[in-house]
Protein backbone atom coordinates (compact mmCIF):
# COMPACT_ATOMS: atom_id res chain seq x y z
CA UNK A 1 0.00 0.00 0.00
CA UNK A 2 1.07 3.50 -0.78
CA UNK A 3 -0.76 6.51 0.34
CA UNK A 4 0.26 10.12 0.76
CA UNK A 5 -2.02 11.82 -1.71
CA UNK A 6 -0.33 15.22 -1.91
CA UNK A 7 1.47 14.85 -5.21
CA UNK A 8 3.88 17.07 -7.12
CA UNK A 9 3.39 16.06 -10.73
CA UNK A 10 6.32 18.17 -11.93
CA UNK A 11 8.85 15.89 -10.23
CA UNK A 12 10.32 12.92 -12.11
CA UNK A 13 8.75 9.59 -11.22
CA UNK A 14 11.69 7.50 -12.43
CA UNK A 15 15.43 7.68 -12.04
CA UNK A 16 16.78 11.10 -13.00
CA UNK A 17 18.83 11.51 -16.20
CA UNK A 18 22.37 10.21 -16.22
CA UNK A 19 23.88 13.64 -16.79
CA UNK A 20 23.24 17.07 -15.33
CA UNK A 21 20.94 19.30 -17.31
CA UNK A 22 23.71 21.88 -17.46
CA UNK A 23 27.26 22.29 -16.26
CA UNK A 24 27.48 21.79 -12.47
CA UNK A 25 28.01 24.85 -10.33
CA UNK A 26 31.37 25.09 -8.61
CA UNK A 27 29.66 25.31 -5.21
CA UNK A 28 26.64 23.47 -3.86
CA UNK A 29 24.96 26.54 -2.38
CA UNK A 30 21.92 24.65 -1.09
CA UNK A 31 24.19 22.20 0.72
CA UNK A 32 26.25 25.03 2.20
CA UNK A 33 23.12 26.79 3.47
CA UNK A 34 21.94 23.66 5.28
CA UNK A 35 25.38 22.95 6.73
CA UNK A 36 25.43 26.46 8.15
CA UNK A 37 22.16 25.74 9.97
CA UNK A 38 23.53 22.51 11.40
CA UNK A 39 26.69 24.28 12.61
CA UNK A 40 24.55 26.55 14.79
CA UNK A 41 23.22 23.52 16.67
CA UNK A 42 26.46 21.53 16.59
CA UNK A 43 29.26 24.13 16.61
CA UNK A 44 31.86 21.55 17.62
CA UNK A 45 30.90 19.06 14.88
CA UNK A 46 31.67 20.87 11.65
CA UNK A 47 32.73 17.61 10.00
CA UNK A 48 30.26 14.94 11.23
CA UNK A 49 30.31 11.30 10.30
CA UNK A 50 28.42 11.04 7.02
CA UNK A 51 26.96 8.23 4.94
CA UNK A 52 27.59 9.11 1.29
CA UNK A 53 26.05 7.69 -1.88
CA UNK A 54 29.05 6.26 -3.77
CA UNK A 55 27.36 6.74 -7.14
CA UNK A 56 25.06 9.75 -6.98
CA UNK A 57 21.41 9.30 -7.94
CA UNK A 58 21.73 11.83 -10.74
CA UNK A 59 24.49 9.64 -12.23
CA UNK A 60 22.33 6.50 -12.12
CA UNK A 61 23.10 5.35 -8.58
CA UNK A 62 20.45 3.54 -6.51
CA UNK A 63 20.27 5.91 -3.52
CA UNK A 64 18.49 9.26 -3.89
CA UNK A 65 20.07 10.94 -0.85
CA UNK A 66 23.54 12.35 -1.57
CA UNK A 67 24.48 12.41 2.10
CA UNK A 68 23.17 11.51 5.55
CA UNK A 69 24.97 13.39 8.34
CA UNK A 70 25.11 11.84 11.82
CA UNK A 71 25.56 14.14 14.82
CA UNK A 72 26.29 13.33 18.46
CA UNK A 73 23.52 15.07 20.44
CA UNK A 74 24.05 15.36 24.23
CA UNK A 75 20.30 15.56 24.84
CA UNK A 76 18.73 17.81 27.46
CA UNK A 77 18.66 16.40 31.02
CA UNK A 78 16.36 19.22 32.19
CA UNK A 79 13.70 18.03 29.73
CA UNK A 80 14.42 14.34 30.19
CA UNK A 81 15.92 14.02 26.70
CA UNK A 82 18.65 11.32 26.65
CA UNK A 83 21.90 11.51 24.67
CA UNK A 84 21.22 10.36 21.14
CA UNK A 85 22.37 10.27 17.53
CA UNK A 86 20.81 12.85 15.23
CA UNK A 87 20.60 11.83 11.55
CA UNK A 88 19.85 14.45 8.87
CA UNK A 89 19.33 13.70 5.17
CA UNK A 90 20.66 15.81 2.32
CA UNK A 91 19.18 15.34 -1.14
CA UNK A 92 15.39 15.67 -0.97
CA UNK A 93 15.93 19.40 -1.26
CA UNK A 94 17.91 20.99 -4.10
CA UNK A 95 21.55 21.06 -3.03
CA UNK A 96 23.05 22.17 -6.34
CA UNK A 97 20.61 24.42 -8.17
CA UNK A 98 21.72 23.33 -11.65
CA UNK A 99 18.81 21.05 -12.59
CA UNK A 100 20.75 17.81 -12.24
CA UNK A 101 18.14 16.32 -9.92
CA UNK A 102 15.43 18.85 -9.06
CA UNK A 103 13.69 21.49 -11.19
CA UNK A 104 14.92 24.97 -10.42
CA UNK A 105 12.79 26.81 -7.89
CA UNK A 106 11.86 30.46 -7.75
CA UNK A 107 12.34 32.52 -4.61
CA UNK A 108 9.84 31.61 -1.91
CA UNK A 109 9.11 28.21 -3.46
CA UNK A 110 10.09 24.80 -2.04
CA UNK A 111 13.63 23.67 -2.73
CA UNK A 112 13.31 20.33 -4.49
CA UNK A 113 10.66 18.45 -2.54
CA UNK A 114 10.83 21.16 0.10
CA UNK A 115 12.00 19.06 3.03
CA UNK A 116 14.74 16.85 4.44
CA UNK A 117 14.31 13.87 6.76
CA UNK A 118 15.73 13.63 10.28
CA UNK A 119 15.85 10.85 12.86
CA UNK A 120 16.87 10.70 16.53
CA UNK A 121 18.08 7.39 17.99
CA UNK A 122 18.88 6.79 21.66
CA UNK A 123 22.62 6.30 22.09
CA UNK A 124 23.39 2.83 23.39
CA UNK A 125 25.43 2.32 26.52
CA UNK A 126 29.12 2.69 25.65
CA UNK A 127 28.29 3.46 22.02
CA UNK A 128 30.93 5.69 20.43
CA UNK A 129 29.85 5.66 16.78
CA UNK A 130 26.31 5.91 15.39
CA UNK A 131 24.68 2.82 13.85
CA UNK A 132 24.25 3.15 10.10
CA UNK A 133 20.98 1.23 9.70
CA UNK A 134 18.91 4.46 10.02
CA UNK A 135 20.57 5.65 6.82
CA UNK A 136 18.96 2.71 4.99
CA UNK A 137 15.55 3.60 6.40
CA UNK A 138 15.98 7.18 5.20
CA UNK A 139 17.09 6.06 1.74
CA UNK A 140 14.04 3.78 1.41
CA UNK A 141 11.69 6.60 2.38
CA UNK A 142 13.49 8.92 -0.04
CA UNK A 143 13.02 6.36 -2.83
CA UNK A 144 9.30 6.37 -2.13
CA UNK A 145 9.24 10.17 -2.39
CA UNK A 146 11.24 10.27 -5.64
CA UNK A 147 9.38 7.39 -7.29
CA UNK A 148 5.89 8.56 -6.35
CA UNK A 149 6.36 12.34 -6.27
CA UNK A 150 4.51 12.30 -2.95
CA UNK A 151 5.50 14.38 0.05
CA UNK A 152 6.09 13.24 3.63
CA UNK A 153 4.75 15.74 6.14
CA UNK A 154 4.27 15.87 9.92
CA UNK A 155 1.26 13.73 10.81
CA UNK A 156 1.83 11.18 8.04
CA UNK A 157 2.46 7.59 9.03
CA UNK A 158 4.28 4.68 7.42
CA UNK A 159 3.48 1.00 7.91
CA UNK A 160 7.06 -0.24 7.94
CA UNK A 161 6.15 -3.79 9.09
CA UNK A 162 9.66 -4.62 10.31
CA UNK A 163 11.62 -3.91 13.47
CA UNK A 164 13.68 -0.75 13.31
CA UNK A 165 17.24 -1.66 14.21
CA UNK A 166 19.09 -4.93 14.20
CA UNK A 167 17.77 -6.56 17.37
CA UNK A 168 14.04 -7.02 16.73
CA UNK A 169 11.57 -5.46 19.14
CA UNK A 170 8.18 -3.76 19.10
CA UNK A 171 9.21 -0.59 17.27
CA UNK A 172 8.07 -1.65 13.80
CA UNK A 173 6.19 1.37 12.43
CA UNK A 174 6.84 5.04 11.67
CA UNK A 175 5.13 8.35 12.35
CA UNK A 176 6.34 11.65 10.95
CA UNK A 177 6.72 14.80 13.08
CA UNK A 178 8.56 18.11 13.11
CA UNK A 179 12.18 18.17 14.16
CA UNK A 180 12.17 19.96 17.54
CA UNK A 181 15.61 21.62 17.24
CA UNK A 182 15.93 22.58 13.59
CA UNK A 183 14.12 25.68 12.25
CA UNK A 184 10.59 25.28 10.94
CA UNK A 185 11.74 26.66 7.60
CA UNK A 186 15.17 27.41 6.16
CA UNK A 187 15.61 29.70 3.14
CA UNK A 188 18.39 28.57 0.81
CA UNK A 189 19.51 30.06 -2.54
CA UNK A 190 17.46 27.32 -4.22
CA UNK A 191 14.25 27.59 -2.20
CA UNK A 192 12.79 26.78 1.18
CA UNK A 193 13.43 23.64 3.24
CA UNK A 194 11.66 22.18 6.31
CA UNK A 195 12.69 19.18 8.41
CA UNK A 196 10.42 16.18 8.93
CA UNK A 197 11.45 13.78 11.69
CA UNK A 198 11.04 10.00 11.53
CA UNK A 199 9.63 8.59 14.78
CA UNK A 200 9.77 4.87 15.49
CA UNK A 201 6.53 3.63 17.08
CA UNK A 202 4.68 0.44 17.95
CA UNK A 203 1.88 -1.06 15.85
CA UNK A 204 -0.62 0.04 18.51
CA UNK A 205 0.55 3.65 18.25
CA UNK A 206 0.33 3.52 14.46
CA UNK A 207 -3.21 2.18 14.70
CA UNK A 208 -4.13 5.01 17.06
CA UNK A 209 -2.80 7.51 14.54
CA UNK A 210 -4.85 5.90 11.78
CA UNK A 211 -8.09 5.88 13.76
CA UNK A 212 -7.64 9.40 15.16
CA UNK A 213 -4.92 11.59 13.67
CA UNK A 214 -1.16 11.45 13.31
CA UNK A 215 -0.29 14.84 14.78
CA UNK A 216 -2.54 14.19 17.77
CA UNK A 217 -0.68 10.97 18.58
CA UNK A 218 2.72 12.61 17.98
CA UNK A 219 1.83 15.38 20.43
CA UNK A 220 0.84 12.79 23.03
CA UNK A 221 4.09 10.88 22.48
CA UNK A 222 5.97 14.06 23.40
CA UNK A 223 4.49 13.80 26.89
CA UNK A 224 5.63 10.21 27.45
CA UNK A 225 8.90 8.86 28.81
CA UNK A 226 9.20 6.52 25.83
CA UNK A 227 9.73 9.35 23.31
CA UNK A 228 9.87 12.63 25.22
CA UNK A 229 9.62 16.20 23.89
CA UNK A 230 12.30 15.63 21.23
CA UNK A 231 10.64 12.42 19.97
CA UNK A 232 13.77 10.30 20.34
CA UNK A 233 13.34 6.71 19.13
CA UNK A 234 14.33 3.92 21.50
CA UNK A 235 14.21 0.64 19.61
CA UNK A 236 14.38 -1.25 22.90
CA UNK A 237 11.13 0.27 24.17
CA UNK A 238 8.87 -2.62 25.20
CA UNK A 239 5.62 -0.78 26.07
CA UNK A 240 3.38 1.32 23.88
CA UNK A 241 2.50 4.79 25.10
CA UNK A 242 -0.99 3.55 25.94
CA UNK A 243 0.34 0.67 28.02
CA UNK A 244 2.82 2.88 29.85
CA UNK A 245 0.25 5.58 30.61
CA UNK A 246 -3.48 4.69 30.55
CA UNK A 247 -4.37 8.39 30.36
CA UNK A 248 -2.84 8.48 26.87
CA UNK A 249 -5.20 5.70 25.78
CA UNK A 250 -8.16 7.61 27.24
CA UNK A 251 -7.22 10.79 25.36
CA UNK A 252 -6.88 8.89 22.09
CA UNK A 253 -10.24 7.16 22.55
CA UNK A 254 -11.92 10.46 23.39
CA UNK A 255 -10.41 12.01 20.26
CA UNK A 256 -11.64 9.15 18.07
CA UNK A 257 -15.19 9.37 19.46
CA UNK A 258 -15.41 13.16 19.18
CA UNK A 259 -13.53 13.82 15.96
CA UNK A 260 -13.34 10.59 13.98
CA UNK A 261 -10.27 10.11 11.82
CA UNK A 262 -8.24 12.75 9.96
CA UNK A 263 -6.84 10.07 7.68
CA UNK A 264 -8.47 10.68 4.31
CA UNK A 265 -6.67 8.24 2.05
CA UNK A 266 -4.21 5.38 1.70
CA UNK A 267 -2.61 3.50 -1.17
CA UNK A 268 -3.73 -0.09 -1.36
CA UNK A 269 -4.06 -3.27 -3.35
CA UNK A 270 -7.62 -2.94 -4.58
CA UNK A 271 -9.75 -3.50 -7.67
CA UNK A 272 -13.41 -3.85 -8.60
CA UNK A 273 -15.84 -5.39 -11.03
CA UNK A 274 -19.35 -4.35 -11.96
CA UNK A 275 -22.13 -6.49 -10.49
CA UNK A 276 -25.09 -6.99 -12.81
CA UNK A 277 -28.69 -7.68 -11.86
CA UNK A 278 -28.35 -11.47 -11.55
CA UNK A 279 -25.53 -11.09 -9.03
CA UNK A 280 -22.77 -12.10 -11.45
CA UNK A 281 -19.93 -9.84 -12.51
CA UNK A 282 -18.86 -8.54 -15.86
CA UNK A 283 -15.40 -7.71 -17.17
CA UNK A 284 -15.27 -4.09 -16.12
CA UNK A 285 -12.52 -2.88 -13.84
CA UNK A 286 -9.51 -0.62 -13.88
CA UNK A 287 -6.43 -1.67 -15.85
CA UNK A 288 -3.18 -2.49 -14.13
CA UNK A 289 -0.14 -0.38 -14.93
CA UNK A 290 1.31 -3.15 -17.11
CA UNK A 291 -1.81 -3.63 -19.26
CA UNK A 292 -2.36 -2.08 -22.67
CA UNK A 293 -5.60 -0.49 -23.80
CA UNK A 294 -6.53 -3.65 -25.71
CA UNK A 295 -5.95 -6.11 -22.87
CA UNK A 296 -8.80 -7.35 -20.70
CA UNK A 297 -7.19 -9.65 -18.11
CA UNK A 298 -9.18 -12.31 -16.37
CA UNK A 299 -9.29 -12.80 -12.62
CA UNK A 300 -6.86 -15.74 -12.78
CA UNK A 301 -4.17 -13.55 -14.35
CA UNK A 302 -4.86 -10.81 -11.83
CA UNK A 303 -4.31 -13.07 -8.84
CA UNK A 304 -1.08 -14.50 -10.24
CA UNK A 305 0.45 -11.11 -10.99
CA UNK A 306 -0.52 -9.04 -7.95
CA UNK A 307 2.58 -9.95 -5.96
CA UNK A 308 5.11 -9.38 -8.72
CA UNK A 309 3.75 -5.88 -9.23
CA UNK A 310 4.79 -4.89 -5.71
CA UNK A 311 7.88 -6.98 -5.18
CA UNK A 312 10.36 -4.32 -4.09
CA UNK A 313 10.61 -2.82 -0.63
CA UNK A 314 9.41 0.66 -1.43
CA UNK A 315 6.29 -0.72 -3.12
CA UNK A 316 5.37 -2.50 0.11
CA UNK A 317 5.58 0.61 2.24
CA UNK A 318 2.22 1.94 3.30
CA UNK A 319 2.39 5.68 3.60
CA UNK A 320 -0.79 7.33 4.79
CA UNK A 321 -1.61 10.99 4.69
CA UNK A 322 -4.02 13.42 6.25
CA UNK A 323 -5.55 16.78 5.39
CA UNK A 324 -6.74 15.98 1.85
CA UNK A 325 -10.06 17.56 0.97
CA UNK A 326 -12.41 16.00 -1.57
CA UNK A 327 -12.07 19.04 -3.83
CA UNK A 328 -8.26 18.93 -3.60
CA UNK A 329 -8.31 15.30 -4.63
CA UNK A 330 -10.45 16.04 -7.69
CA UNK A 331 -8.76 19.23 -8.80
CA UNK A 332 -5.09 18.64 -8.01
CA UNK A 333 -4.59 15.12 -9.30
CA UNK A 334 -4.13 15.13 -13.03
CA UNK A 335 -4.91 11.40 -13.19
CA UNK A 336 -8.58 12.25 -12.62
CA UNK A 337 -9.80 14.81 -15.15
CA UNK A 338 -13.10 15.90 -16.60
CA UNK A 339 -12.33 14.47 -20.05
CA UNK A 340 -13.09 10.92 -18.92
CA UNK A 341 -16.52 9.43 -19.65
CA UNK A 342 -18.77 9.07 -16.61
CA UNK A 343 -20.35 5.64 -16.20
CA UNK A 344 -22.94 4.62 -13.61
CA UNK A 345 -22.72 1.02 -12.34
CA UNK A 346 -25.79 -1.04 -11.46
CA UNK A 347 -23.90 -2.95 -8.79
CA UNK A 348 -20.38 -3.20 -7.45
CA UNK A 349 -17.98 -5.84 -6.13
CA UNK A 350 -14.78 -4.40 -4.61
CA UNK A 351 -11.75 -6.42 -3.52
CA UNK A 352 -9.07 -5.33 -1.01
CA UNK A 353 -6.03 -7.03 0.43
CA UNK A 354 -6.16 -7.66 4.19
CA UNK A 355 -4.07 -4.64 5.15
CA UNK A 356 -6.34 -2.31 3.19
CA UNK A 357 -9.43 -4.15 4.38
CA UNK A 358 -8.42 -3.71 7.99
CA UNK A 359 -8.88 0.04 7.44
CA UNK A 360 -12.51 -0.36 6.36
CA UNK A 361 -13.76 0.15 9.96
CA UNK A 362 -11.80 3.41 10.02
CA UNK A 363 -13.18 4.43 6.62
CA UNK A 364 -16.76 3.81 7.75
CA UNK A 365 -16.83 4.68 11.47
CA UNK A 366 -14.04 7.27 11.45
CA UNK A 367 -14.88 8.99 8.17
CA UNK A 368 -18.23 8.19 6.49
CA UNK A 369 -20.25 8.21 9.72
CA UNK A 370 -18.73 11.63 10.46
CA UNK A 371 -19.90 12.95 7.09
CA UNK A 372 -16.52 12.60 5.36
CA UNK A 373 -14.90 10.62 2.55
CA UNK A 374 -12.07 8.07 2.32
CA UNK A 375 -9.96 7.06 -0.68
CA UNK A 376 -8.11 3.85 -1.49
CA UNK A 377 -5.57 4.66 -4.20
CA UNK A 378 -4.53 1.54 -6.10
CA UNK A 379 -0.87 0.55 -6.34
CA UNK A 380 -1.84 -1.95 -9.04
CA UNK A 381 -2.98 0.75 -11.47
CA UNK A 382 -3.59 4.50 -11.76
CA UNK A 383 -7.03 4.20 -10.18
CA UNK A 384 -8.74 5.03 -6.91
CA UNK A 385 -11.86 4.14 -4.95
CA UNK A 386 -13.42 6.99 -2.97
CA UNK A 387 -16.07 6.08 -0.41
CA UNK A 388 -18.28 9.06 0.45
CA UNK A 389 -21.03 9.96 2.88
CA UNK A 390 -24.26 11.40 1.52
CA UNK A 391 -23.39 14.79 3.04
CA UNK A 392 -20.15 15.16 1.03
CA UNK A 393 -20.61 17.77 -1.68
CA UNK A 394 -19.11 17.98 -5.17
CA UNK A 395 -19.37 14.25 -5.89
CA UNK A 396 -20.57 12.37 -8.96
CA UNK A 397 -22.75 9.98 -6.95
CA UNK A 398 -26.33 10.32 -5.73
CA UNK A 399 -29.04 8.15 -4.22
CA UNK A 400 -30.21 7.33 -7.77
CA UNK A 401 -26.71 6.33 -8.94
CA UNK A 402 -24.57 5.37 -5.93
CA UNK A 403 -21.67 3.85 -7.91
CA UNK A 404 -20.06 6.01 -10.56
CA UNK A 405 -16.81 5.64 -12.52
CA UNK A 406 -15.05 8.55 -14.17
CA UNK A 407 -12.02 7.18 -15.99
CA UNK A 408 -9.89 5.48 -13.31
CA UNK A 409 -11.82 7.03 -10.42
CA UNK A 410 -14.63 5.07 -8.74
CA UNK A 411 -16.92 6.88 -6.31
CA UNK A 412 -19.08 4.88 -3.91
CA UNK A 413 -21.94 6.43 -1.94
CA UNK A 414 -22.58 4.82 1.45
CA UNK A 415 -26.02 5.80 2.85
CA UNK A 416 -26.33 6.18 6.62
CA UNK A 417 -28.27 2.93 7.08
CA UNK A 418 -25.69 0.95 5.10
CA UNK A 419 -22.84 2.60 7.01
CA UNK A 420 -24.33 1.36 10.29
CA UNK A 421 -24.62 -2.19 8.92
CA UNK A 422 -21.03 -2.09 7.66
CA UNK A 423 -19.73 -0.78 10.96
CA UNK A 424 -21.27 -3.73 12.80
CA UNK A 425 -20.00 -6.33 10.35
CA UNK A 426 -16.53 -4.81 10.14
CA UNK A 427 -16.01 -5.29 13.88
CA UNK A 428 -14.47 -8.62 12.89
CA UNK A 429 -11.37 -6.66 11.85
CA UNK A 430 -10.67 -6.03 15.53
CA UNK A 431 -9.08 -9.50 15.45
CA UNK A 432 -7.67 -9.96 11.96
CA UNK A 433 -6.12 -13.29 12.92
CA UNK A 434 -9.66 -14.65 13.31
CA UNK A 435 -10.62 -13.84 9.70
CA UNK A 436 -10.59 -16.73 7.24
CA UNK A 437 -9.60 -15.49 3.79
CA UNK A 438 -10.96 -14.85 1.31
CA UNK A 439 -13.88 -13.27 3.19
CA UNK A 440 -16.82 -11.66 1.37
CA UNK A 441 -19.25 -9.16 2.87
CA UNK A 442 -22.45 -8.78 0.86
CA UNK A 443 -25.39 -6.36 0.93
CA UNK A 444 -27.69 -7.63 -1.86
CA UNK A 445 -30.29 -4.91 -1.34
CA UNK A 446 -27.62 -2.39 -2.27
CA UNK A 447 -26.09 -4.52 -5.06
CA UNK A 448 -22.78 -4.24 -3.22
CA UNK A 449 -20.14 -6.74 -2.10
CA UNK A 450 -16.62 -6.48 -0.67
CA UNK A 451 -14.10 -9.32 -0.66
CA UNK A 452 -10.95 -9.37 1.49
CA UNK A 453 -8.02 -11.42 0.20
CA UNK A 454 -4.61 -12.28 1.58
CA UNK A 455 -1.83 -9.67 1.51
Amino acid sequence: MFGNMREKEEFPTNHPPNHPAEAPLSRALGLEALHNVFKEIYPGQSNPLTVTAIVKYWLGGPDPLDYISMYDNPGCPELGVPPHWHYISLGLSDLHGDGRLHPKSESGRPSGFGFELTFRLVRGHGETTPPTWPANVMQQLAKYVFNSGNMLLPGDHVSWHAPLGNDGGRITQILMGRDPQLPNLVTTPHGEVSFVQIIGVTSEELQAAQHWNGLGVVNLLKTTRGCGPWLVTNTNRIHSAMEADPSVAEKIQTGIEREGSNLSGVSAKCWWVQMVVNGSTEKYRERRKDESDDEEPDDHDKDENDECLVSNLTSNLSVKSEKLSFDDQHENNSTFNDNFTIKSLNGLHMTFNLEAGSLLPLAIKGRVMHGRHFTFKSILSHSAITIVASSVTGTLVSCERPYVVQGPWLQVLIPDELAEKMAREFEIFNSTDQIQLPRTFSWPEYMLAITIVSD
